[in-house]
């Protein structure tokens, strides 16, 4: 790719997408239909997919199926596609995997609206996104690699995420779970987490804990990497949602106790961990949600041009019309800023997009989320009494994508970092604002 941004898919990304169609085609689709797999995803799919007699978790044959897809998009060459070639992925082979490619695949995608290709509700698609992975191959030791990204992509091993807590969200610095290290160099955990994300089928836990420093620092927390047999953790009760089913847990941590060698990462240096799969995650979150508000649009638009109230088509109404136009034009500008920052992610080394980006991937991924939960609200009005139902997707989407508008780093989190960037706080114009001083 050119090392300047023209705006143009290259021609590769455009033939790369109608592969991916073709499989899709091929493959995925003839699945979702049979065995009434479509149950998943038509108007009872929230009833399909939630084991309600068992805490609301997702149910056996659901998840199977989602396996059986990543399997066969496995098997095919795009589910590792993101991932450096060494993991069976394309990354680092002209452009290919990188992050302008993964946002406009994910934007193609979600655009295509909900299926078994693609189910933003738990992050399943046919091309996997690995945050997880970029954890360990950034921090990791060898052990650490071998074992958790080999188990992971053999399937073998799956990972939960535990930073946040019952009285700490956001404030991450101010976490009251603490390991204690002992005379051996192992360390004891006790505390809690909330929101452990697959917390019924993990087989490791990513706990982070403060070893030392007070409320507030940024370091002193450090990360651990804990198989979820380990005597001391209990989950406590999985949280039901607006969007079920749920895999949500409240964990309790007692007497954990865990080697030297489960620290992942710098000891200390925890949150840095925490932070290494944050751009690249949102920055594609981004992409899923401006695709999936970009299905909401067309979608209205189609069915304001066919529907025929008072013997005219409802699209000659300007009370349609415009609002749909409003968000139109912000899909538009919102998709050259996500591509604009993508590119510019892969222009970097990974440490430095936090110095240099951070406020762009913030910008990209508050405002997409919000732009989703807009335009499938304007969805609903502009279908009426069947935009309501279940039988159309929209009320699904919006009760997932307005979840990222709290989970993915939440939009007042993301909004005073752009301010730090913006007042020279924080980012590249701190040193211009402080020498005004």
């Amino acid at each position: 790719m050119s090392s300047t941004m023209d705006f143009d898919v290259p021609p590769a990304l455009v033939e790369y997408l109608a592969k991916i169609d073709e499989f899709i085609e091929r493959e995925i689709t003839p699945l979702q239909m049979e065995n009434d797999n479509n149950r998943f995803f038509d108007h009872r799919r929230e009833h399909a997919r939630t084991d309600w007699d068992n805490g609301g978790l997702p149910r056996e044959e659901w998840e199977e199926l989602l396996g059986e897809a990543a399997r066969r998009a496995d098997k095919a060459g795009f589910f590792r596609f993101s991932l450096p070639k060494k993991f069976g992925g394309q990354n680092e082979d002209s452009g290919r995997g990188s992050n302008l490619w993964m946002a406009v695949i994910r934007e193609h995608l979600a655009s295509k609206g909900l299926g078994l290709f693609n189910d933003l509700q738990n992050e399943h698609s046919v091309v996997g996104n690995f945050p997880d992975v970029i954890m360990v191959q950034h921090f990791g030791t060898e052990q650490q690699k071998q074992e958790l990204i080999g188990g992971r992509l053999q399937r073998k091993v799956r990972i939960t995420f535990g930073l946040t807590e019952p009285g700490h969200g956001s404030d991450a610095t101010f976490m009251a779970t603490k390991a204690v290290k002992q005379a051996d160099g192992s360390y004891i955990i006790n505390g809690g987490k909330m929101w452990q994300t697959g917390m019924h089928k993990a087989t490791h836990c990513f706990i982070f804990a403060r070893t030392s420093g007070k409320d507030g620092q940024a370091t002193g927390i450090t990360c651990f990497v804990v198989p979820r047999e380990t005597p001391g953790i209990k989950v406590e009760s999985y949280e039901w949602t607006l969007n079920m089913p749920t895999d949500h847990a409240t964990v309790s941590l007692k007497d954990v106790h865990v080697p030297a060698s489960s620290i992942m990462g710098p000891a200390e240096g925890g949150l840095a961990v925490a932070q290494a799969f944050v751009h690249e995650n949102r920055i594609r979150q981004a992409a899923s949600s401006l695709g999936a508000a970009v299905y909401c649009i067309n979608e209205s638009v189609n069915y304001a041009k066919a529907r025929r109230p008072f013997g005219k088509p409802l699209a000659a109404n300007q009370a349609i019309q415009f609002p749909l136009v409003e968000l139109a034009t912000q899909c538009e500008m919102l998709r050259l800023l996500i591509r604009s920052t993508a590119s510019s992610m892969d222009k970097m080394p990974h440490i430095e997009v936090e110095q240099k980006l951070s406020d762009k991937v913030s910008m990209c991924n508050y405002w997409a989320n919000r732009l989703c939960t807009e335009s499938a609200d304007r969805a609903i009005q502009v279908h009426g009494g069947v935009g309501y139902s279940r039988h159309k997707q929209f009320e699904h989407i919006w009760r997932h994508h307005r979840r990222y508008r709290i989970t993915e780093g939440s939009e007042e989190i993301q909004m005073r970092k752009i301010a730090g960037y913006l007042f020279g706080f924080t980012g590249p114009k701190k040193e211009i604002f402080e020498a005004k001083l």
